[in-house]
C-alpha cells in the first residue's frame, strides 16, 4: 500500500524522475524560502521534499519562532520525519538505495540524528548552520555542514565537537565556515543575515554534494 503524502511541499523535476532529497526546516517552519529552495533542487534534477514539522504554522520573527520550537515534541517530529522519508523513497523508487537529507539550524539537529537513527535510510546530510551532540557511530552517510563565522546560536564549540565525532566515527566529513556571515545567512528573507555571496557558494557546494552522493 502505497505511502501517504504527509504535511509538506513536494517538489518534481521537469522528468519526473530523480534522486530524493528530504529537506528540514528551520525554526520559521515551512515558508516560502524553503518551498523555493525546494523548487531549486527539482529544477536541478532531484525530487524534494520538505516535511511541515510544524503542520502549517510559520514564525517570521524570532519571538513566534522560538514559541513554536519550544512547543515542538521531539518524538512527534521525529514520527513525522520517519513518515517523510518513507514517503520520499517510495515516491523517489529507490527504497533500496537511501536518501539526502538537508537541515536548516532545528532542522539541522534532526537531519543528524535521523542519520542515526535509521541509518539505512540516509546516504548523506548537509546542514546549515545545526548541530546534534552525541555517538554517530551507527551512521553510513557523508556529511557537508555550512557555518557562519559569527554565530549566537550555534558556538563554534558545538561545530568543532561535531566534526569530531563525526570523524571519530569514520564518516566522510566536509565543513565550511563562511567569513563574515551570521546565522540564517542563506536565507534570502532574513534580510539582515542573508549574504548573496556565501549562500551561493553554499549552494554550489550543496549541489555538487548531492550530485556525487547519488552517483554512489
Amino acid at each position: 500500500m502505497p505511502y501517504a503524502q504527509p504535511d509538506g511541499y513536494l517538489a518534481i523535476p521537469p522528468t519526473g524522475k530523480g534522486s530524493a532529497v528530504l529537506v528540514l526546516h528551520a525554526w520559521w517552519g515551512l515558508n516560502d524560502t524553503m518551498r523555493a529552495f525546494c523548487t531549486r533542487l527539482a529544477e536541478s534534477g532531484f525530487i524534494a521534499f520538505a516535511a511541515d514539522l510544524y503542520h502549517g504554522k510559520v514564525a517570521d520573527n524570532i519571538a513566534d519562532a522560538e514559541t513554536l520550537s519550544n512547543a515542538l515534541d521531539t518524538n512527534q517530529a521525529k514520527a513525522d520525519i520517519a513518515d517523510a522519508t518513507m514517503f520520499l523513497n517510495e515516491r523517489a523508487g529507490q527504497t533500496d538505495r537511501g536518501l539526502a537529507v538537508i537541515g536548516f539550524s532545528l532542522g539541522a539537529y534532526y537531519a543528524l540524528d535521523l542519520s542515526v537513527a535509521g541509518p539505512e535510510h540516509i546516504r548523506s546530510v548537509v546542514i546549515f548552520y545545526g548541530t546534534r551532540a552525541g555517538d554517530y557511530s551507527s551512521s553510513r552517510a557523508a556529511y557537508l555542514g555550512h557555518f557562519a563565522e559569527t554565530d549566537e546560536f550555534e558556538p563554534q564549540s558545538d561545530v568543532d565537537k561535531l566534526e569530531a565525532a563525526l570523524r571519530r566515527a569514520g564518516r566522510p566529513v566536509s565543513f565550511y565556515r563562511y567569513i563574515g556571515t551570521g546565522h540564517w545567512f542563506f536565507e534570502p528573507d532574513r534580510s539582515q543575515a542573508f549574504n548573496q555571496a556565501a549562500a551561493s557558494l553554499a549552494w554550489d557546494r550543496t549541489l555538487a554534494f548531492l550530485r556525487r552522493s547519488s552517483t554512489l
